[in-house]
């Protein structure tokens, strides 16, 4: 036996060499062993794949690919970056780590440059440690300050054959059962981490934030664990006092039979939904299933720019998370059997809105500063042809509404065309000036025991109310203000469902000091603003005069130059600041070059560092020169119009200074609500040079310029934007002939100075 122990003895330094052993990456290399990557960057090509739909999984071909059982692989914090331009993230192509096998663990890596940074397929109990897969695929983005553009809106309704990989990912993980995420980071995408049939899996201590898209997606997985994760600023189709569309970025999306996960402890502020969960395609069509049973409990998911929860055509549980600033705190639209206990919900438009719910319960949930507290209805009629309408009862009935507190909410409870909604239990109303709003008729409601507290005259208004006068002998009005408004809130131990939390669950909160507020959901074409580089953002315009923020880092900034500028408020400062220019008009653009100082390291928008002390250049620029069109719209039958449509006589015709269109019917007298095509045309005159110009349509559109075709894109399609580089210089005519299938139709035109 002592002889075994001395050749294990001696033999142990050679196998734990052999298990650490340092490799250094090349293209397309397979590991099949524990290792350790010699510590370096490694640019390496991206394939060409574009994950065009279907896609072909067996296909798939990576710069790096892992395969085995049981085996770990250590970076180092190596780098792995794809050879492309980084300035044009939405040209990345690729995959860079390929995952194959069991138990398999990547820990320190960085990814950098690919559509998607890592794929795995069956790879239970994989394991991704401290990996930053961030600055890989993104689009650009369409929408500018003063509107949205409709090809920014994102679909994720359907993903069975993996349609999701057209929007990129850091993480992209297929049916891995009991997986691990922790302490992983990813900004600067458009989606960090997309899990498709993936179940029990833990992911935890993340930093997926700031990105276009989403922080986490699920689409059919169930009985996962997401906690302790930064999530915040997963946004798009924002621009604070102009539009709040959000354009369905989420911090965290559950789609499609996702049911019993554990959603605790994130902060997922300032995304375009806190939370957004959507029963599924197949729900609707059949009105079986949903995303049930899921517990969201303890997140903030504040500064929406839409909803900071959103729950449909589902039953769950949603306990104890704090949803402040948001157009709507929670959207519950066709839920059932719900629970809405404990949460604290201020300063939304409406605090909780649900149509066409049955048997859910709000209880216990305090609401402050909303205009509208709860709000509960439903429709005349429902959409034919929806199965889930047909096969289900929509009827708005059966809710309880128990102990909650409402103290200076406008309009505490507004419920119309439902059934049997009781309001009983000690609800508390304080600051309202109308506790109960019933635009129409409701059936069997009650309103049972309830305080309310006010002025004189607002109480009796109260007992004015119909609909509260039949119960006056068992409310409660008070002449004043509440001793203790809060404690209807106090929930009993037995009531209590709290979820433990990690035990190196980090507690994710946004730093003290950090911006927050909407007016800091900041988006230009490559996403939102993440505050670690200074911006000239463009505040408003009024006439040829423009206002702008200088925002970011603290540092020295002054202006390098000047185009298509008459005057300017200052040349020079420190950030923040805030200036003004008066625009030349006779110019067709105005550019502004900002050169910034500043005594930290920066993070440029594609992720290079600047180190502290060193210049960096930013800029403004925006071409305003103004095309006079002529519009032109015809009706046509068949499935498209015919080649030689703009030949015949229009149906009708305008001038517009802006090609800009949304149409959701008819979009004049005489026009098709359906197929109709449009001829738009201009000329002008332009200072030499190359421009660019971007294209938005649904349907089709062709682009003439001085009658050469240069785009065609004359097919049915969701909305889509096409960019094209032009030489132009002296007089030209620019004409667009574009059609409308069925449905929403749009048409945008955009010309710029090209880089």
């Amino acid at each position: 036996m002592k002889h075994y122990r001395l050749i294990l003895f001696l033999l142990l330094p050679i196998l734990i060499n052999a298990q650490n052993t340092e490799i250094t990456l090349t293209q397309g290399m397979v590991i099949r062993k524990s290792c350790l990557v010699k510590t370096d960057q490694y640019i390496l090509e991206a394939g060409a794949e574009t994950y065009a739909e279907p896609v072909d999984l067996s296909a798939l071909a990576a710069t790096i690919t892992i395969e085995g059982d049981g085996i770990t692989v250590d970076f180092k914090a190596a780098e792995l970056r794809s050879a492309a331009d980084i300035t044009r993230p939405d040209k990345f192509t690729g995959l860079a780590i390929l995952i194959k096998g069991k138990n398999i663990t990547l820990k320190n890596a960085v990814v950098r440059g690919f559509k998607i940074a890592l794929f795995a397929n069956g790879a239970d109990n994989l394991r991704l440690e401290n990996c930053d897969f961030s600055y890989n695929y993104r689009p650009q983005l369409q929408s500018i300050r003063e509107r949205e553009d409709f090809s920014d809106w994102l679909s994720y309704h359907h993903n069975d054959k993996d349609e999701w990989m057209r929007y990129g990912a850091a993480f992209y993980l297929k049916n891995c059962r009991a997986l691990t995420v922790k302490g992983c980071r990813a900004t600067g995408n458009q989606n960090a981490l997309l899990l498709t049939g993936c179940d029990e899996g833990t992911v935890y201590n993340n930093f997926f934030h700031f990105n276009s898209g989403l922080g986490i997606g699920l689409y059919k997985s169930s009985r996962n664990k997401l906690m302790h994760n930064m999530l915040d600023w997963n946004v798009r189709g924002y621009s604070h006092d102009f539009y709040a569309r959000g354009q369905d970025s989420a911090g965290i999306l559950l789609y499609e039979q996702s049911n019993e996960n554990l959603i605790a402890f994130n902060s997922a502020t300032h995304s375009g939904d806190g939370l957004f969960l959507w029963a599924g395609q197949s729900t609707m069509d059949s009105g079986e299933g949903g995303c049930n049973d899921n517990f969201i409990y303890g997140n903030d998911f504040s500064r929406a720019p839409t909803n900071g929860i959103e729950v449909t055509f589902s039953r769950n549980k949603i306990q104890g998370n704090l949803i402040q600033e948001c157009t709507y705190g929670i959207w519950g639209g066709y839920s059932y059997e719900s629970t809405f206990m404990g949460n604290l919900i201020a300063t939304c438009k409406t605090g909780i809105a649900i149509e066409h719910g049955q048997q859910n319960t709000i209880s216990r949930n305090l609401f402050m500063g909303d205009s509208t507290g709860i709000n509960l209805w439903a429709r005349e009629s429902q959409p034919s042809d929806w199965g889930y309408a047909q096969k289900r009862d929509t009827r708005n009935r059966d809710g309880v509404i128990d102990r909650n507190v409402f103290l200076e909410v406008r309009k505490p409870l507004k419920i119309s065309n439902s059934e049997n909604i009781s309001i009983n239990g000690e609800n508390l109303f304080f600051g309202f000036e109308n506790v109960l709003e019933t635009p129409k008729p409701n059936e069997g409601m009650k309103f049972l025991r309830n305080d309310i507290y006010g002025t004189k005259e607002q109480i009796s208004a109260v007992w004015k109310n119909p609909s509260i006068a039949d119960s006056k002998n068992v409310n409660f009005s008070h002449i004043g203000e509440p001793e203790n408004p809060y404690a209807a809130l106090d929930i009993p131990f037995s009531e209590l469902h709290e979820p433990d939390s990690l035990a190196d669950g980090m507690l994710a909160v946004l730093p003290d000091g950090f911006p927050q507020g909407r007016q800091f959901i900041i988006v230009d074409e490559w996403g939102p603003f993440d505050f670690r580089r200074p911006i000239a953002m463009l505040d408003t315009i009024a006439g040829n005069i423009y206002s702008f923020d200088l925002l970011g880092p603290s540092g020295d900034w002054r202006i390098s130059s000047l185009k298509g500028v008459k005057t300017v408020s200052a040349k020079q400062g420190t950030i923040p600041s805030s200036i003004t220019v008066e625009r030349d008009p006779a110019a067709d653009a105005i550019e502004i070059l900002f050169s910034y100082i500043g005594p930290q390291t920066i993070t440029t928008v594609f992720g290079e560092k600047i180190a502290a002390g060193r210049p960096y250049s930013f800029d403004f620029k925006r071409f305003e020169k103004k095309l006079n069109w002529q519009v032109k719209y015809f009706n046509y039958d068949g499935e498209m119009p015919a080649e030689n449509f703009s030949s015949e006589k229009p149906v009708a015709e305008q001038s517009v200074d802006e090609l800009y269109f949304a149409w959701w019917g008819k979009p004049a007298e005489g026009v098709n609500e359906d197929k109709f095509a449009t001829e738009s045309s201009t000329t002008f005159d332009i200072a030499p040079g190359e421009y660019v110009i971007h294209l938005t349509s649904d349907d089709g559109a062709r682009l003439y310029v001085d009658e050469e075709m240069i785009l065609d894109h004359w097919n049915v399609h969701e909305p889509a934007t096409d960019e094209i580089k032009v030489t132009l210089g002296g007089r030209h005519t620019i004409r667009i002939e574009h059609f409308e299938a069925g449905g929403f139709s749009t048409l945008g035109f955009r010309m710029g100075v090209a880089d």
